[in-house]
C-alpha cells in the first residue's frame, strides 16, 4: 500500500470511528460500528449501528449508496460480519453491492465469526486490507468481548431521580420526577430489549405495565418480576395482561405454591430459586434468562435490587436521568439501598461516560467497569 493510500484509508477510517459513536448505547451487547463508502476522494455512502437488532453499519451505508457502490471502497471499523444473527450477514450484502476494496479496522470479538467474513470477502475477489487504526476501533467496544466469553445478559440498570438524589418521595410516590422526552427515550429502550426486569417493590408501589407504548417495537420485550416470596398482586396490571404479554416471575423456594398456582392460571411463568440468605440468587437469576434468550435486559429497579444487582456483578450499563427538582426526606429511597459499598475508595465506577440533555432532564449513560471474570472491578 502506497504513503497516499494509506494516509487516505487512515482519514477515512476515522470518519467510520466517529460515526460508530452515533450509535453507543444503543446497540449493546452488539457493537457500535461505522461504515463509509468511497469513489475516489468522495463519500457516496455513511451508516451506522443505530439500534440493537437493527441493520448494521455496511447494510445502512450501501443502501444510501446504492448502485454507485461497484467499483468503490468500503470503510468499516469492524471485519464485516459472515454470521446470520438478528440481521443476514453483512458479506452477502457486500458481495451484492459490487465493491471492489474493504478496509477494515477491528477483528470481530466473537469467535464463531472472527475472520470468516474477510476470508470470504477475499475468496471472491475483492481487495481487502486489515488493522486500520486498529487499536481505536477495537476500543469502541470496552466489555463486549468479555459478554460473549460470560454467560450473563447485558443488563441496563435504569433510574430517574432528583437533583438531589431520590427516586420517590417519601411515601413512595415517583410517577413525576423526570419529564415526558425521558419517558418516551425509556419506552423506546422498552422496545429494543428482550426483557424489562423490576423488583417486587416497584410492582407493589407502582402497578406497572412494563410494556413499550407509543413507539416502534421492535421487540417485544418479556416482563420479569423479581420477587422472593410471591406478594405480585393478582389484582395488579402485571397478572391481568400476563396472557397479552409475556411476564415471568422469578420466586424463592419458599414462596407460597398456592399463590404461584394463581399466577400460572392467570398465564404467568413462576420459576423457582433456591434463596441465599434469604435472597435470590441474581447471578443464577440472570444466566437462566440469557439462556432463554434474553439478551438484553433492561432492569428498572428499585434501590434494593439494583443494589443487589451491583453488587453480584450482573449490570454492564447505567442509564439515570437526572430531573432538575428537590425533594428531600431521610427516608426517601435512592437508586441504590441496600448496605451499600462502605467506603468512598470503593464505589461502582462507570467508564465511557456521557451526558445530554432530554427534554428538562439531564441523561448520565455510561459502561460498569467490570473485571475479566465479568464482577465488577476493585478500584
Amino acid at each position: 500500500m502506497t504513503a497516499g493510500a494509506e494516509g487516505t484509508d487512515i482519514r477515512f477510517m476515522n470518519e467510520a470511528l466517529r460515526l460508530a459513536e452515533s450509535g453507543r448505547f444503543r446497540v449493546e451487547p452488539n457493537p457500535v460500528v461505522g461504515a463509509i463508502i468511497v469513489r475516489g476522494e468522495s463519500c457516496i455512502g455513511t451508516g451506522f449501528h443505530a439500534a440493537y437488532g437493527a441493520d448494521h453499519a455496511e447494510v445502512v451505508a450501501l443502501r444510501e449508496a446504492g448502485g454507485e457502490a461497484r467499483g468503490a471502497t468500503l470503510y468499516v471499523t469492524l471485519e464485516p460480519c459472515a454470521h446470520r444473527g438478528k440481521t443476514p450477514p453483512c458479506v452477502e450484502a457486500v458481495l451484492a453491492s459490487g465493491i471492489r476494496r474493504v478496509v477494515y479496522g477491528a477483528n470481530d470479538p466473537n469467535p464463531r465469526t472472527a475472520g470468516r467474513g474477510p476470508e470470504i470477502l477475499r475468496a471472491a475477489g475483492l481487495e481487502v486490507c486489515s488493522g486500520v487504526l486498529a487499536a481505536e476501533a477495537a476500543a469502541l467496544n470496552p466489555g463486549v468481548e468479555v459478554h460473549l466469553r460470560g454467560d450473563l445478559p447485558w443488563t441496563i440498570a435504569k433510574w430517574a431521580m432528583t437533583l438531589d438524589g431520590k427516586i420517590a418521595d417519601v411515601a413512595g410516590g415517583s410517577r413525576s420526577i423526570s419529564g415526558a422526552e425521558a419517558h418516551r427515550l425509556v419506552h423506546d429502550v422498552r422496545g429494543a430489549v428482550d426483557a424489562v426486569a423490576v423488583g417486587i417493590g416497584t410492582v407493589l408501589a407502582d402497578d406497572p405495565l412494563l410494556t413499550a407504548r407509543g413507539v416502534e417495537l421492535r421487540r417485544r420485550a418479556t416482563r420479569v418480576v423479581l420477587d422472593t416470596r410471591l406478594r405480585i398482586p393478582m389484582g395488579g396490571r402485571l397478572v391481568a395482561t400476563a396472557r397479552e404479554w409475556s411476564t415471568v416471575v422469578i420466586a424463592g423456594q419458599q414462596a407460597p405454591p398456592e399463590h404461584e398456582q394463581r399466577l400460572v392460571e392467570a398465564g404467568c411463568r413462576v420459576v423457582r430459586f433456591r434463596e441465599e440468605g434469604g435472597r435470590l440468587p441474581l447471578v443464577a437469576v440472570f444466566r437462566r434468562l440469557r439462556s432463554e434468550g434474553m439478551e438484553r435486559i433492561l432492569l428498572e429497579g428499585g434501590g434494593e435490587i439494583h443494589a443487589a444487582a451491583f453488587s453480584a456483578g450482573v449490570v454492564r450499563q447505567v442509564m439515570a436521568f437526572v430531573a432538575p427538582v428537590l425533594l428531600g426526606g431521610r427516608t426517601a429511597p435512592t437508586p441504590l439501598q441496600g448496605d451499600g459499598f462502605r467506603r468512598i475508595a470503593d464505589p461502582v465506577r462507570l467508564g465511557w461516560s456521557t451526558f445530554r440533555s432530554v427534554g428538562p432532564d439531564l441523561l448520565v449513560e455510561g459502561y460498569v467497569q467490570h473485571s475479566e471474570s465479568g464482577a465488577v472491578a476493585p478500584q
